[in-house]
């Protein structure tokens, strides 16, 4: 099984200078904690990473030094980088795919375990994901005020990894993608050709880091000695 880590973004929003995927939580950085947390799954053989064409940061990272992970490049969105990784992995005969955020570093190893023995035996994959537990609300369109509540019961926030089938996914997505089909995660590819992906509850604690107020967050989970580690 080979996983792919889009890693081509700038992370505006995180008011920094470098990437956010290159921001350190102690002695590493988080793109290291996410690609560790993929290759400690003994299913995982290889991560492919991709790279915005102008990177010169990875390579100075003791992890590119991995027989287990290359690298290749990606495109100015997303699906761009997914799709780059995709035919990376269909070099290497991977049958499936684990697509994983760059900016989470905090995925637990029961995580990753259950999602992969939970799809694997399935033909459609599935991605972890979390039941919403807040009320939400719809907004009146263009305006910052509410419309109404929205039933929450079977709403769940997508996480990743996301796990498919490679050539399913890669057909998925080229369809899409030609349709003009604005792509969220590679699930919404999958259902957009009327696939139903399946949803494997994970933890809450698997977050993304987008904001400054999320790397405060993820350095809490991945350093305080009570807490359950990825390992």
């Amino acid at each position: 099984m080979i996983a792919v880590l889009p890693a081509a973004g700038i992370g505006s929003r995180m008011q920094s200078d470098y990437p956010k995927q290159y921001l350190a939580i102690g002695q590493k950085t988080i793109i290291e904690y996410a690609i560790e947390a993929l290759l400690s799954h003994e299913l995982v053989q290889h991560v492919i990473v991709v790279l915005h064409p102008q990177d010169t940061i990875f390579a100075t990272l003791s992890i590119s030094q991995d027989r287990r992970v290359s690298v290749t490049t990606g495109g100015a969105e997303r699906y761009d980088s997914v799709m780059a990784g995709l035919k990376q992995a269909s070099l290497m005969n991977a049958r499936w795919v684990l697509v994983h955020d760059a900016a989470r570093p905090c995925l637990h190893l029961s995580d990753l375990d259950r999602l992969i023995h939970q799809v694997i035996n399935g033909r459609q994959g599935g991605i972890l994901a979390m039941p919403v537990k807040d009320t939400m609300k719809r907004a009146v369109s263009g305006e910052q005020s509410i419309a109404h509540t929205v039933e929450r019961n079977e709403l769940w926030h997508a996480l990743t990894p996301q796990m498919f089938p490679l050539e399913l996914l890669n057909d998925c997505m080229t369809r899409a993608i030609d349709e003009g089909v604005a792509l969220t995660d590679e699930a919404s590819a999958l259902e957009h050709c009327g696939f139903h992906p399946l949803l494997v509850a994970g933890r809450s604690d698997n977050i993304k880091v987008t904001r400054p107020e999320d790397l405060a967050l993820a350095t809490f989970y991945l350093t305080q000695p009570f807490l359950p580690t990825n390992k």
